[in-house]
């Protein structure tokens, strides 16, 4: 049995293979915040101004509270103290209560959390927005 690069597989996969960090402005967390692709180390090397969070599904768990939860675990790994801005796209009960559970540790992080009740119409649909200016 021979094997070749790509056949072998290691015992943990990560979403973000090791590595220095990418600073981005503005990063869109991936899968609706869903914990099966974003984790610690997710959070540990794509560093950014703004995160936006989106999911509304409590049923399949978007967006996840361990994801929240990985964006303070990475951010305490930070060598700096920049500040992060959250922000939701929509208004859940699993944000809510990770915002009000957190709320200290999020502080002592430099996170804010944005709440916007702001709503866009387009045609027959209207859907919340949030202004970020960079």
């Amino acid at each position: 049995i021979s094997k070749g690069p790509g056949n072998s597989k290691s015992a943990k996969s990560t979403s973000v293979p090791p590595g220095p960090p990418v600073y981005l402005d503005l990063v869109y967390i991936p899968n609706h915040s869903n914990s099966k692709n974003v984790d610690v180390e997710f959070f540990k090397r794509v560093r950014s101004s703004y995160y936006v969070v989106s999911g509304n599904d409590s049923a399949a768990e978007e967006p996840s509270r361990a994801v929240l939860d990985s964006l303070l675990e990475g951010k305490a790994q930070w060598e700096s103290n920049m500040q992060v801005t959250l922000i939701p796209t929509h208004d859940s009960e699993v944000m809510r209560e990770w915002y009000q559970d957190t709320h200290e540790k999020q502080q002592d992080l430099n996170i804010m959390v944005l709440a916007s009740s702001s709503t866009v119409v387009m045609q027959d649909e209207s859907f919340p927005a949030c202004k970020i200016e960079l």
